[in-house]
């Protein structure tokens, strides 16, 4: 292999030949070099080749292993999210490793894993504060290598716990995104050296695109981390039952005054009405037997002015059945029964709807669901997607949807909701 400065030697002397015979186009014309000038020549040029391709192969080389490595690192990283840290893999980790959150700061790997071990009540604290704890890995991304160092990688994921130190036993929810940065070097040939943990409930600045985080997600005082965490230990007071068991779904983020959920694709049954309490009897006599699910979910037309026949009519529907975990985004086929039934004699008004597996944008609200506070609940979110860079789906403005869990003459506090979709690749799950 050669040296460099032989390289640098053989460069300068086939450069001298170029500009030699650039200035001097006469000797060029009636002297033609010998063979053994050419030869001489040939063999520089393919002398500075050689070193350039060598030099790049061992740099792809090394790009190559380090990028598998991060590769590794991540897999490492979701096996941990997964079981809840236990084990933690130490070899990854800087012995002064630091870690922040909104409320926290530590540094050091012992202090790391007992914090985890707390909140996963694997310490003698953590069993007297809290149970159930788990948490959804949603994504790991980022470790792109830039000029021979490793990008920060970025985790997308949602946290739970129940404080059952207090009597009521509230759940408190987290979701948002660790940052990782990652150093060349220790046991494994990487290692995190620092994680800075955010909320999507407070740490997501206004206007930003939510596909960048290190622009989209910012530091902000403690106190408003502890309010945030206190307001969801508060008690709720009495709650009215679920009309039915209710529809799963994975939450994907507890923003600033709304939800993302994923929901799996689910088959229901759906009638037009004029009143819900009409509607809810039609399906409850239809879906008898079909072990139906919560919630109701209603669409109604922005031009809703159904008389004169420019408007829609409203619609009610019922989630039957859903696909389960590795089954797919499509919908499941709907219970025979319904297929027999539905569009036919007394039930022709009554339709089988299926729905693929989507990402829904939710907002609570608690008056009843009546015209302007489902249009105001709308607006509201509309807004607050827009400030957190989410895109709708298109063509949802014509409409609203609400739904309610519970029956319609419960009593105790009710729950109803109004749902977006959505657009595929207008947010960053």
């Amino acid at each position: 292999m050669m040296t460099k400065q032989s390289t640098a030697l053989s460069l300068f002397g086939s450069m001298l030949l170029l500009l030699l015979a650039a200035t001097n186009p006469a000797a060029e014309a009636f002297c033609p070099p010998s063979s053994s000038t050419q030869k001489h020549t040939n063999k520089l040029f393919m002398s500075t080749t050689d070193a350039t391709g060598s030099s790049t192969s061992s740099s792809t080389t090394e790009n190559d292993e380090l990028a598998a490595t991060v590769t590794k690192l991540k897999r490492v990283l979701a096996k941990e999210y997964t079981s809840f840290f236990n084990p933690m893999v130490d070899s990854w980790y800087a012995p002064d490793v630091t870690f922040t959150d909104p409320m926290t700061s530590l540094s050091g790997v012992d202090s790391y894993r007992k914090n985890v071990d707390m909140l996963a009540g694997r310490t003698l604290m953590g069993k007297v504060l809290f149970e159930g704890a788990g948490i959804n890995l949603h994504s790991v991304t980022g470790g792109e290598i830039v000029n021979g160092r490793v990008d920060d990688i970025v985790t997308r994921w949602t946290l739970r716990l129940t404080a059952k130190v207090l009597p009521w036993s509230p759940e408190a929810v987290f979701s948002g995104v660790s940052v990782y940065k990652i150093a060349l070097g220790g046991k494994e040939g990487l290692s995190i050296v620092g994680q800075t943990d955010y909320w999507d409930s407070i740490n997501i600045q206004p206007d930003t695109p939510s596909t960048n985080v290190k622009q989209q997600y910012q530091t902000v005082p403690k106190n408003i981390a502890v309010s945030d965490f206190l307001a969801q230990l508060a008690p709720t007071g009495f709650l009215a039952p679920t009309a039915a068991p209710e529809l799963p779904y994975l939450l994907l983020r507890r923003g600033d005054g709304y939800e993302l959920r994923k929901y799996p694709g689910f088959v229901g049954v759906e009638t037009p009405y004029m009143r819900r309490d009409y509607g809810f009897g039609s399906l409850g006599a239809f879906a008898k037997g079909m072990d139906p699910l919560a919630p109701s979910i209603c669409k109604v037309y922005n031009d809703d002015n159904v008389d004169d026949g420019d408007g829609k009519e409203k619609m009610m529907m019922w989630p039957l059945k859903f696909a389960f975990p590795g089954e797919g985004t499509d919908a499941p086929p709907a219970p025979a029964a319904a297929i027999e039934k539905a569009g036919s004699g007394q039930w022709a008004s009554i339709n089988i709807m299926s729905q693929p597996e989507r990402i829904v944008a939710i907002r609570a609200f608690e008056d009843a669901a009546m015209g302007p506070v489902v249009r105001n609940a709308d607006r509201e979110l509309r807004a607050m997607l827009k400030r957190d860079g989410l895109e709708v789906e298109d063509g949802t403005e014509q409409y609203v949807l609400f739904t309610q869990y519970d029956a319609v003459h419960s009593m105790g506090k009710r729950r109803s909701e109004v749902w977006i979709d959505l657009k595929d690749g207008g947010h960053p799950f």
